[in-house]
């Protein structure tokens, strides 16, 4: 007989669950509590006590329409019920054509081709690989680095962690495995303030020593996610793509957290007009319902891709293109059409400003900031998870603290007595919170 219960029930075994199974970002013998939960709805997580919380998260940023919406729910059994999978080598389907269009009409004129991965690292991986094998196609095979801006996180697989930071990011203990890329400083211009020239002198400087051996920039588009929550000017991000030009090198830009309205535009990049010859989406690409994204390139980047020596883009994974998937994403996608983004967006970066702008006076809160559907407050040291994890329960609401950093980003359809019910909770930790160095909580790119 097995020394733990088993039940037929809706019930979660917590025992064995800590005891097997391996969470995120966690130790297997000294691990962080894990809530059950058994159901959601809307924006509420249902415990297995019966207690609801309101997520503040969006699952990582990725439920957007929050939880068992009708209509993303109907397409996935829709779906389910005629074709859940079936390989994509040598087949296709509805289901991934409509999102194919969908895409192409939602991003830039540029963007026309589209690779369906696994997840938003996948995306990220897809894209340096494009690079790379473009500059073969185009006879410059030793342009194989790529340039990113330090404060940056890419995804925890191989090749997207040569591209995190390399020093104060998650991954600093596979720097002497990984890639060696070239990394510039961070952007310190803030967004909505006035912009300094004179920081992108080491980039540009860089630039001119190393574009014969620089395949491509990458970076995320104005806001830099679980580096730390940075929102920076988009006169970067458009001197980045002059740069690009003048030098020949490809621009990546990573919108797996802030692509589909999340800073109030619905790419991040359209707040500096510019184009990307590349383009990775993830996260609420299927409002965060099945694990799916997509790696978007121009047409130049796809015919130097075609024009290497192995001819074809040498990617393939078993799952790519997955019809459920796929169905999801559309509905999601249709969804964000029917209910009007941007006045949502707009709702929630009011009202973040206007019931988080006190936390600026508490001793330990150090910045407090908001851009589109994400409000920061930053603490002036690192943060006990574990602890106020149960503080934020105890208050009836998901908010999931790292590092030094205490942000919400919630679904997009949250009313303003749910935010205001965050917002609160995000206040009276801050306002007690004055904790010792403990071990944090990271964020999965997917």
């Amino acid at each position: 007989m097995s020394k733990y219960n088993q039940s037929t029930t809706n019930s979660i075994d917590l025992q064995f669950d800590k005891d097997h199974l391996w969470h995120p970002y966690t130790s297997m013998t000294n691990s962080l509590p894990a809530y059950g939960v058994v159901a959601a709805e809307g924006v509420e997580l249902q415990l297995q006590d019966g207690s609801k919380l309101i997520d503040g998260t969006s699952s990582w940023w990725a439920c957007i329409h929050g939880y068992s919406h009708p209509k993303i729910v109907a397409a996935m059994q829709q779906q389910t019920a005629q074709l859940s999978h079936v390989m994509f080598g040598g087949i296709t389907h509805r289901p991934a054509v409509e999102l194919a269009r969908l895409l192409v009409e939602l991003t830039s004129p540029k963007l026309t081709k589209v690779f369906l991965a696994d997840s938003g690292s996948i995306s990220v991986e897809v894209a340096m690989k494009m690079a790379l094998q473009y500059w073969q196609g185009r006879a410059q095979p030793n342009k194989q680095k790529i340039l990113t801006i330090k404060n940056g996180y890419h995804g925890d697989t191989f090749a997207a962690m040569s591209v995190c930071d390399p020093e104060g990011g998650m991954h600093t203990m596979f720097g002497e495995l990984v890639t060696k890329q070239l990394f510039a400083p961070a952007p310190q211009s803030r967004f909505g303030e006035e912009f300094d020239p004179q920081e992108l002198t080491e980039i540009a400087q860089l630039f001119e020593d190393s574009h014969q051996q620089i395949a491509a920039v990458l970076v995320e588009p104005i806001m830099q996610g679980a580096g730390g929550m940075r929102f920076y000017h988009p006169d970067y991000l458009a001197a980045l793509r002059k740069l690009c030009d003048k030098y020949n090198v490809l621009l990546i830009l990573d919108e797996i957290a802030t692509g589909f309205g999340r800073t109030g535009k619905l790419f991040a990049y359209e707040h500096s007009a510019i184009e990307a010859d590349i383009l990775c989406l993830g996260k609420a690409l299927t409002g965060g319902y099945i694990s799916l994204a997509a790696t978007l390139c121009s047409d130049e980047v796809a015919q130097g891709v075609s024009d290497s020596p192995a001819g074809v883009f040498m990617h393939g994974p078993t799952f790519m293109g997955n019809p459920l998937a796929c169905a999801a994403a559309v509905a999601s996608l249709k969804l964000i059409k029917e209910n009007h983004w941007q006045q949502q967006i707009c709702a929630i970066e009011a009202q973040l400003k206007m019931e988080l702008a006190e936390a600026a006076d508490y001793s330990n809160v150090v910045d407090v900031r908001v851009l589109g559907g994400v409000g920061v407050l930053e603490m002036s040291s690192t943060l006990n998870t574990a602890e106020l994890q149960q503080q934020f329960v105890d208050l009836g609401v998901w908010i999931r603290p790292f590092s030094n950093l205490i942000y919400i980003m919630p679904p997009y359809c949250i009313s303003s007595t749910d935010l205001s019910k965050l917002t609160k909770a995000m206040k009276a930790v801050a306002k007690q919170s004055s904790l010792p160095n403990a071990a944090g909580d990271f964020i999965s790119h997917g």
